[in-house]
């Protein structure tokens, strides 16, 4: 059986649409007929060539969605039916020892779709059994898929803080990560801030659910949150180092700011304010498959979604260009026909 892969032939090469025999999956290993798969800025990593360790020809994707089409041996969880996801973190099992201590280098299922494996921009994606999360009926399958990088992302990033409802969180950002970074904020009940440049930007952020808005290019952002008493945590989401600089010194007392955005640069901080208020600076970058099945669930439940843009699989180089311009309303998600 052949189907359709949309691989990177070289680092730095174009997105080309091929035509391959499809595998067969080994022992502990489950194929997946591919419905929708999210196009994310970290796709960037394999199409640029940016790690040296990826290996040519490699087909992008980690935000898939699709239905378990074939099981290898060893497989006890999982049956042909089954609609399920795979994500960024997908190859961390989250139910080994070294991955309930946080330890994901230590677990041998680590692995990443797109870059260690072939991903989802395809007809078929091959993944290993610890990879896979149930996908609940209530949701599409092209709005789920960005759920299981910029969804998760969010959601397992807040509920890590120490922020507890009715505390103020500031979303600084409202593109791809952001527009979800408020809504899951705002459906746990915190007292949601969303920082973004322009009023223009006001009106959507409160139809998202924030009870505040600050525009950042009218308005000193550190001084606006401290006029609300300090934010317990502070959810950087943009990839620009100087506006996250700008809004550090809104923290609280305890106040965390997370970093989820990669800048270019160094980021600016007051030491003598994160010594004195006992504040922290700290990065997180997603989650484990159990992660991604609760930020699935808890999306279902409160009605959080990500805005997207529809391309069909055989227009992902169009759809990828969609994304990197920075124009995309929200997500970007390739969807295969099946």
């Amino acid at each position: 059986m052949k189907a359709r892969y949309v691989e990177v032939q070289n680092a730095g090469g174009p997105l080309t649409v091929v035509s391959r025999e499809v595998p067969d999956p080994a022992a502990r290993e489950v194929r997946v007929r591919v419905q929708a798969c999210g196009v994310c800025h970290s796709d960037a990593l394999t199409v640029g060539g940016l790690l040296p360790t990826i290996k040519y020809p490699r087909v992008p994707g980690h935000e898939i969605v699709g239905v378990v089409d074939a099981v290898g041996p060893d497989v006890p969880q999982w049956s042909i039916g089954q609609r399920v996801g795979i994500g960024w973190y997908g190859g961390h099992c989250g139910r080994c020892e070294p991955c309930r201590r946080g330890d994901h280098v230590a677990c041998q299922n680590a692995s990443i779709p797109g870059l260690t494996y072939d991903g989802g921009y395809a007809d078929y994606v091959v993944a290993p059994a610890e990879a896979l999360a149930a996908i609940p009926d209530s949701l599409a399958s092209a709005e789920a898929a960005p759920l299981l990088c910029a969804g998760i992302t969010t959601f397992n990033s807040l509920r890590n803080t120490g922020a507890r409802p009715p505390d103020t969180v500031a979303i600084l950002g409202m593109g791809g990560l952001g527009h979800l970074g408020v809504q899951f904020a705002a459906k746990m009940g915190f007292n949601t801030v969303a920082i973004a440049r322009g009023a223009d930007k006001e009106k959507f952020a409160r139809e998202l659910g924030a009870r505040h808005y600050i525009d950042s290019t009218t308005s000193d952002v550190s001084a606006a949150l401290q006029k609300l008493g300090g934010a317990r945590v502070i959810l950087a989401t943009v990839t620009d180092a100087d506006a996250m600089s700008a809004a550090m010194g809104g923290l609280g007392y305890k106040g965390e700011f997370v970093i989820l955005g990669v800048p270019g640069k160094p980021v600016q901080a007051s030491v003598l304010g994160l010594v004195l208020q006992r504040q922290s600076i700290r990065g997180w970058p997603s989650g484990t498959s159990i992660d991604s099945e609760d930020t699935l669930k808890f999306s279902e439940i409160s009605g959080v979604l990500p805005l997207i843009e529809k391309y069909p699989l055989e227009k992902a180089s169009a759809a990828y260009d969609r994304m990197m311009s920075g124009k995309a309303r929200f997500r970007v998600v390739l969807e295969t026909g099946s």
